[in-house]
């Protein structure tokens, strides 16, 4: 990108070009990407940027490799990174005390694996939403039913175990998992039986969706126990965050896994996470409020089935969204121009409207920020597991009541069908008396032995265009049945307050016996074009050895 009167790239001396070379894609561009450095050097490299008139190639030549002070350079890329690791240290911490800005610590990330955790605490680390992006192995594509040096994959609470409960917690959680054992290939025989066939599917798409959908019907019978892998992507401002919520949380897991966490970030980012610690006041705060709550005569919720309820939303949104709409192509104030939408015909709105929204082809053509105006707050009480699926989204906010068993459990239809249903109502009738014993002197511990089954309740508050991409991406014809069914409703709900807003929403409201089928003939044909590209690309070496 040097046309159009862009600034030319600066140059550098044949000597320099020898030096920076292993630290940037190009050197004579003005669009580049930083490599081979530690993420503190990065990190105070780009403080150093927003405050200073020079490219951060030639701050890296001059503040940094020039410095011996902060860099140690002996011609190697790797070495250098390593050497100058301590010295950037200092530096940053020079460089944030100048500065004064947290905000600092957001200039430099990592990747962190956390394995073999109860997925009770994978939901932790999955609750932050700003500057943190988590991974997780999934139950629909990875089967469960193998046993490592002679013991199931779920977590030994150690004060679960201590306690007189700990031999019913292991009884009830080795039963889960054999009985798990024993009905995925009863459900993945029971799911091909009934599905037709596909002719225009491989056997591999075929197999690959029946799999997928025997998972999906029996992955909410473990509990938050059953060990999982969350792979973390984040900067050093949300990690300091993350870690001091670990701390704070008042499960022991939780504050075990936040130390681990610690302790390798300050490997690699030590002065990003220095800060973290227990939180008096999010410690507090827990514990005022607990009181408070056990404090009134607050009204209890009789047991209910699952539900999607919207509780609230701003009547002036519609008005409030067309005047979003014309603001940024106007010059008028925004008061005034919301008076002016105001007196606007309806037939006038629904023709803005659709000027700003009817040329979407798909999902993947994102709403505008106008409909950021417009926020909808929905209680949702359905299973646990559902709840997991929802919670990866991040433009929201979303708040859960602990996990119980006092609000019912959904059964999997398919497995009234193939008779296992009253042996899995026993199960959840089991868990649910063993949660009753256990929940009076550990409420937190207590959801290690609530099956996924069993509902919570949740509270969502978004507005009109997160509401798109939620609802658009979770009711896709692949998404688990259970949760395209709350997008569904979602859906449904806001088109009775908006109708002329949600027109153009891709909210897919059918039904499919093999969600995910589609989704893997297309794995098959980006299999066969990659074959093709191997053959054609040995067909071309073949010529060349002939000539």
């Amino acid at each position: 990108m040097q046309g159009g009167g862009a600034v030319q790239s600066e140059s550098f001396s044949e000597s320099e070009k020898r030096i920076i070379e292993p630290y940037f894609t190009n050197l004579d561009r003005n669009i580049f990407v930083l490599k081979n450095l530690p993420e503190v050097i990065m990190g105070t490299l780009f403080s150093r940027y927003s405050r200073s008139d020079k490219s951060v190639r030639r701050l890296l030549l001059d503040e940094f490799i020039s410095n011996k002070d902060i860099f140690t350079f002996d011609g190697n890329a790797s070495n250098a990174s390593v050497l100058a690791q301590e010295k950037a240290e200092q530096f940053y911490e020079r460089v944030l005390v100048g500065y004064g800005d947290d905000s600092v610590a957001e200039l430099a990330g990592t990747h962190i694996a956390c394995e073999g955790i109860s997925s009770l605490v994978g939901d932790y680390l999955t609750d932050s939403r700003i500057g943190i992006s988590p991974l997780e192995k999934s139950a629909r594509y990875v089967l469960f039913d193998k046993k490592v040096n002679g013991r199931y994959l779920w977590y030994r609470e150690p004060k679960i175990m201590e306690s007189k409960y700990g031999t019913d917690y292991e009884r009830l959680m080795d039963k889960i998992f054999d009985l798990y054992s024993k009905w995925i290939p009863i459900t993945m025989s029971y799911v091909k039986e009934v599905t037709p066939r596909d002719p225009t599917a491989t056997d591999r798409a075929f197999d690959s969706a029946c799999r997928a959908k025997s998972c999906d019907i029996l992955k909410n019978m473990f509990t938050p126990s059953r060990l999982t892998n969350v792979g973390l992507f984040g900067n050093g401002r949300a990690f300091e965050y993350l870690v001091t919520k670990l701390y704070s949380s008042g499960l022991s897991e939780a504050v075990d896994v936040g130390k681990s966490i610690h302790e390798e970030l300050s490997k690699v980012l030590p002065s990003f996470v220095k800060r973290a610690q227990e939180s008096e006041y999010i410690v507090n705060r827990r514990k005022d409020m607990e009181a408070f709550a056990m404090g009134q005569a607050l009204p209890v919720t009789p047991n209910e089935s699952s539900y999607v309820k919207l509780v609230d939303y701003d009547r002036d949104g519609e008005d409030n969204i067309l005047t979003a709409m014309l603001y940024p192509y106007s010059q008028a104030g925004l008061q005034q121009l919301k008076e002016f939408v105001m007196t606007m015909p309806k037939e006038k709105k629904r023709e803005l409207i659709a000027a700003y929204m009817s040329r979407r082809k798909n999902r993947r053509d994102k709403a505008g920020r106008a409909l950021e105006n417009l926020y909808y707050t929905f209680e949702v009480c359905s299973n646990y597991g559902m709840f997991r699926d929802l919670h990866r989204h991040r433009v929201l906010t979303m708040e859960r009541q602990i996990l119980t068993a006092n609000l019912g459990y959904d059964l999997p239809k398919e497995l009234a069908q193939v008779g296992l249903d009253k042996e899995y109502g026993s199960l959840m009738d089991e868990a649910k008396e063993l949660y009753a014993k256990m929940a009076k002197e550990m409420p937190l511990e207590a959801q290690y032995v609530v099956p996924r089954s069993f509902h919570c309740r949740y509270y969502m508050k978004l507005n009109l265009r997160e509401m798109h991409h939620l609802t658009e991406l979770r009711s896709q014809k692949q998404g688990h049945p259970d949760y395209r069914k709350i997008a569904q409703q979602m859906k449904t709900e806001i088109s009775k307050s908006h109708p002329e807003l949600t027109n153009h929403m891709f909210v897919d409201m059918n039904e499919y016996a093999l969600a995910r089928l589609e989704s893997e003939k297309r794995i098959d044909e980006k299999m066969e074009k990659l074959k093709q590209k191997e053959m054609e690309k040995d067909r071309v070496q073949e010529q060349r050895k002939e000539k």
